[in-house]
């Protein structure tokens, strides 16, 4: 993160100590002069991917944040897009720095207030981490009733780090300091992204009434097998 700009260690710790609304709200300002914030390759290659299945109509970023997937949507939406979070700060962020038109809305993406069929894509970056495992059906399930037939809910997803690499070993280490921070501190900051593996993903969009399918994301790179490091997968409501 840029030193100049970013947020200062004691920042990251007040926020880390917060809610995750609330630690949203404070980072808000500064989120997109952290890693935070979904890189413009991962953008681009999204792009390239879902104009190749577009063009669409209505578009919705869940998860919005200051909005980093926006225009994502602008370049495959024909009609208006919006933008939804729980985080007022990251909202206004978004608002403030965009010129097209967008639907800002605040709400809990747990219960979208959004009418059936609102939307004929959706797409998310980098939020699942923030629910817990036994929340995703009941999520997966909202896309799926504010998408109309046939239209797609798709976000890019990493290919898990191999044990042992220095990836993975960062991962366990944020996934163990979160578990320890939440079982001694009130309240939680839910953000366990070693959960979220593409089988389950897949078997739970499919039991919330979507056909799925994976994208390679070439520009992101291969690994030495062979597999993309990175794919997008695009889940059709049937």
């Amino acid at each position: 993160m840029s030193a100049s700009q970013g947020p200062t260690l004691r920042e990251l710790a007040v926020q880390a100590l917060s809610s995750v609304e609330h630690g949203y709200d404070l980072l808000a300002p500064k989120f997109d002069h952290t890693p935070y914030r979904t890189p413009g390759p991962v953008l681009d290659a999204v792009t390239r991917t879902l104009s190749e299945l577009g063009p669409f109509g209505r578009g919705l970023d869940l998860c919005c944040g200051t909005g980093a997937g926006i225009p994502v949507l602008r370049a495959v939406c024909r009609e208006r897009v919006t933008g939804v979070d729980f985080s007022a700060g990251m909202l206004a962020v978004g608002r403030a720095r965009t010129r097209e038109a967008v639907d800002w809305i605040r709400a809990d993406v747990r219960a979208l207030p959004f009418a059936p069929a609102a939307f004929d894509l959706v797409v998310s970056f980098g939020a699942f981490g923030h629910f817990l495992p036994g929340e995703r059906p009941g999520l997966f399930s909202q896309v799926r009733s504010v998408l109309a037939p046939g239209g797609r809910f798709a976000f890019p997803i990493a290919a898990p780090a191999r044990p042992g690499s220095l990836g993975y070993w960062a991962l366990l280490g944020f996934d163990t300091a979160m578990r320890v921070r939440n079982a001694l501190w009130r309240p939680r900051f839910v953000m366990y992204y070693r959960d979220f593996g593409l089988a389950d993903v897949t078997r739970e969009l499919a039991g919330a009434g979507f056909r799925v399918d994976l994208y390679a994301l070439d520009e992101l790179g291969r690994r030495p097998d062979g597999s993309p490091r990175c794919r997008l997968v695009v889940a059709t409501a049937v």
